[in-house]
């Protein structure tokens, strides 16, 4: 969508947030005009999210070899992302386990889906947890930039940006919103000037997203699978999804590392339980609540860590891959709907089930995240 929509807006003048992209997108995508219960693909990024993939629509017409190299800083990405998830866990991981680590992020369901895909959530999950890494060593302005870049796709990161603005608060750490400002004015002021309307379209083709896109959530599954719930359970698990990440956020202000970052996580597993839409995608965002899952299992199991860390890893590995192999096989849309909901269901449950090994180490832990000089 990104792509295409740039190139259209640079060289034909079209309006990216229009219908006419959608049709084309949707030509790509599904090789005719999409049905009415079909994703319509219709561009709903700000303008200036879209300006900043001016460099590949500006040199790669082919959209082929644009996605080819998408794919491959993608794959580098994911990569990085299981090294800061180990960084900021603080966990040195074995070096067979790290091999292990390193192969669940490149070729899970997870990230097979967003790399085919050609997903912009493997680069906002890397940037999430840059922001954690900024926050740690201080770098409030970056921290603040790099929040600006990641607020908008509030499917993935509604609640992370929750959990950051009270982190924020909490420790008074200002440089954040000081960077988040300074990123905003420029951002505006640059978009506008290359397309001064860009607000009305994009307000709305959000609309236009949102309301094709209720059927993809949380709630809408729920009923889907079973009848008897009313579809303003989307309403309530919104409302306990942000209770419950408040009360956790603020509980792990003051603690260690650990306890931060196991909060940072929940916030990502339980985004897609609170409403928006789901994307089986987007699910790529759980693999540093994965990578920390395994650490705290090894150091729970600590006399059969190989034996433990293989099962947990073989299971997340297997069991959505035959998931999606039933999708393939069977027309029946329970295999689809369980295929969306349960990786956020079960990762969130996974850092519960771990959560005291999370928020009370069996170790010292000396230095404080955040907390206030």
């Amino acid at each position: 969508m990104r792509w295409s929509g740039i190139r259209a807006f640079l060289f034909e003048h079209v309006e990216p947030f229009g219908s006419t992209l959608a049709q084309r997108v949707q030509m790509l995508v599904y090789g005719r005009a999409a049905f009415l219960n079909e994703y319509p693909y219709a561009l709903n990024d700000p303008f200036y999210i879209v300006l900043l993939y001016s460099p590949l629509a500006f040199f790669f017409s082919d959209f082929t070899i644009a996605r080819g190299i998408w794919m491959l800083f993608s794959e580098a990405a994911l990569v990085a992302i299981v090294m800061l998830s180990l960084n900021l866990i603080e966990w040195e991981s074995p070096r067979w386990l790290l091999v292990i680590l390193l192969g669940l992020g490149l070729f899970s369901y997870f990230s097979i889906g967003a790399l085919l895909s050609a997903s912009s959530t493997i680069f906002l999950t890397l940037l999430y947890l840059i922001i954690l890494v900024a926050l740690r060593s201080f770098s409030d302005e970056l921290a603040g930039i790099l929040l600006f870049l990641v607020a908008y796709q509030w499917e993935v990161g509604a609640l992370f940006f929750l959990f950051i603005l009270v982190f924020v608060f909490a420790n008074r750490r200002w440089g954040v919103l000081a960077g988040f400002g300074m990123a905003l004015v420029l951002s505006l002021v640059v978009s506008y000037l290359v397309k001064s309307d860009w607000a009305l379209s994009y307000a709305r083709a959000v609309l236009f997203d949102g309301y094709h896109s209720t059927e993809y959530t949380f709630g809408f599954t729920l009923a889907n699978l079973f009848p008897v719930l009313d579809l303003s359970i989307n309403r309530w698990l919104a409302m306990l999804g942000g209770v419950i990440l408040l009360f956790e956020a603020i509980r792990s202000m003051y603690e260690h590392p650990r306890h931060v970052m196991w909060a940072a996580f929940l916030a990502l597993t339980l985004n897609p339980l609170i409403g928006f839409a789901i994307f089986s995608p987007n699910h790529v965002v759980l693999l540093p609540a994965l990578v920390l899952l395994t650490a705290l299992v090894c150091e729970r199991w600590t006399n059969k860590p190989i034996v433990v860390s293989i099962f947990v890893i073989g299971l997340i590995l297997f069991s959505y891959f035959g998931f999606y192999v039933e999708t393939l096989n069977n027309a029946e849309r329970i295999y689809s709907d369980a295929l969306r909901i349960l990786p956020p269901v079960v990762a969130t449950l996974g850092l519960y089930w771990m959560r005291w090994w999370a928020v009370r180490p069996p170790r010292i832990w000396t230095d404080q995240f955040g907390a206030r000089k």
